[in-house]
């Protein structure tokens, strides 16, 4: 992962992150308009690299142009996907609740609130999204359109992809006459330039998808400033998946095809892989079991991101397959070279699994462990087993579903989207989606990080109260000329 660009001292960080400040101040001064068309401009910026973007961000990660075709549409679409929130204007939750003076016993003051952006946000590059969830990914498109400044921290596995979407923004910024320094980008491979950006003082948010590990480092940070910063980590996730009887019975072969592909898709490299697969012991069971495996045998290894990945996928799947209990391990019948991981999965019993929790841990990669349980009640305690998740799936029939209404009154308090007769591996950007969960697959279950209700992790609240009209921001304004709905007197109006 060694590049060739300069770290950047905690001098320097902290040079960067006051003008990140003074970019702050007066790019939430902008109009909503002037924010949309910034936004586009970067869309525009970024396709207009062309080919070599794509070229380049195969070379550094290993992943196929046809999903990095796929990805970079989905950066840049979640970029005019705000560009709509801002022109909208509904996301700020402006709201007005005027004066009533003669109100008995005591008058009411003209009340008006909104939500503002909350300064200079610090992204963390996520080395499996070189594109979605990195330099001008989610996180950065999200702040963006809140109003907030962005420093971005490359990360080192794609750190050439990075810097030319970041000469992208740049052009952009140039174009649409922001301030300059509204976005920044900085390099760097040693935790302390992490950390120094978490501990600046001008920060005022940080966005991070990566491990339960990294995670948590920078929460740590966090809470070790003078005034501590919310840190919306995206972390670990073993995403499980629960297969009820009756559709074992009926549709295995189809349902291990489906898994096979999910479990292995993009080398496994996916926050939302089906790691963890539940299901009551029988003949459906085992005849699943046993096509999944055959599935599993045919699908040859792929190269991982890179060497780091790849070590930790060796060391954690090893440690995990030769715990006590684990057994029937079925791996692709080819052998793996260089940085390839062996597609794998395994079957462990619910009694050894509830004993071990290292068989709960996460395995980046494409392994998934089947949990053969004696009866609902069982995998019901099982589930409860598990930390927070980013996704939890059941597989059924309508039957199915008719008797076993105490388990799926249970999935909603494991993750924070629940599936129904599908895979976990795909994230639609949208409204309705949520990307996040309980602890420790986030650090604040509150909040998406995908949709424009990602937006809402980098504002707050602010209430004026008998403020002068002409003082108010625009979207609380009396005459308001923004076009922006407002919640008036407990009425929705433009």
């Amino acid at each position: 992962m060694a590049n060739n660009f300069k770290e950047e001292s905690i001098e320097e960080i902290n040079i960067i992150m006051q003008q990140s400040q003074s970019a702050f101040e007066a790019y939430q001064k902008t109009s909503a308009e002037q924010k949309a068309l910034f936004l586009e401009a970067i869309a525009n910026e970024i396709e207009a690299i062309g080919d070599a973007l794509l070229q380049k961000a195969a070379e550094e990660t290993n992943l196929p142009l046809p999903r990095l075709t796929g990805e970079r549409a989905r950066t840049t679409g979640q970029l005019r996907m705000f560009a709509e929130m801002l022109r909208e204007g509904s996301w700020v939750e402006a709201s007005i609740d005027t004066a009533l003076p003669d109100r008995k016993p005591l008058p009411r003051p003209d009340l008006r609130k909104m939500l503002v952006p909350l300064g200079p946000v610090v992204v963390f590059g996520a080395s499996n999204f070189p594109f979605a969830y990195s330099t001008a990914g989610g996180d950065t498109a999200s702040a963006l359109g809140a109003g907030c400044s962005v420093v971005v921290k490359a990360h080192p596995a794609h750190a050439e992809t990075s810097e030319m979407v970041y000469q992208a923004i740049k052009k952009a910024i140039a174009s649409s006459n922001m301030p300059e320094h509204v976005f920044q980008h900085v390099h760097g491979t040693s935790f302390e330039s992490g950390k120094a950006l978490v501990k600046a003082d001008d920060t005022a948010a940080v966005g991070f998808t990566g491990s339960t590990v990294g995670g948590l480092a920078l929460l740590q940070y966090s809470s070790e400033r003078k005034k501590p910063i919310p840190v919306f980590s995206e972390m670990g996730s073993i995403n499980p998946v629960i297969f009820l009887p009756d559709t074992l019975n009926k549709n295995a072969a189809d349902l291990a095809a489906q898994y096979a592909g999910s479990i292995t898709l993009g080398v496994g490299q996916f926050c939302t892989n089906p790691g963890l697969m539940l299901a009551i012991e029988g003949e459906g069971l085992d005849n699943f079991y046993r096509l999944l495996g055959n599935g599993i045998e045919d699908i040859k290894p792929a190269k991982m991101l890179h060497a780091g990945i790849h070590s930790a996928y060796e060391k954690k799947s090893h440690a995990a397959l030769e715990q006590s209990g684990v057994t029937s391990v079925v791996k692709s019948a080819t052998e793996a070279v260089d940085i390839e991981a062996q597609p794998t999965i395994a079957l462990v019993s619910a009694e050894t699994f509830l004993e071990n929790h290292l068989l709960h841990e996460e395995v980046f990669g494409p392994y998934s462990l089947m949990v053969s349980c004696k009866n609902e009640q069982e995998l019901i305690k099982v589930l409860k087993s598990v930390s927070g998740q980013l996704t939890t799936t059941v597989m059924g029939t309508d039957d199915d579903f008719a008797g076993h209404s105490s388990l799926l009154q249970l999935l909603p308090s494991i993750a924070g989207r629940v599936l129904f007769n599908g895979v976990p591996t795909g994230v639609e950007v949208c409204a309705s989606m949520v990307h996040g969960g309980p602890f420790p697959a986030t650090t604040d279950s509150r909040f998406t990080a995908v949709g424009i209700n990602a937006a809402k992790r980098w504002v707050r609240p602010v209430c004026y109260q008998n403020c002068p009209d002409a003082l108010l921001p625009l979207a609380l304004q009396q005459a308001n000329p923004t076009n922006i709905w407002r919640l008036f007197d407990g009425e929705w109006k433009k």
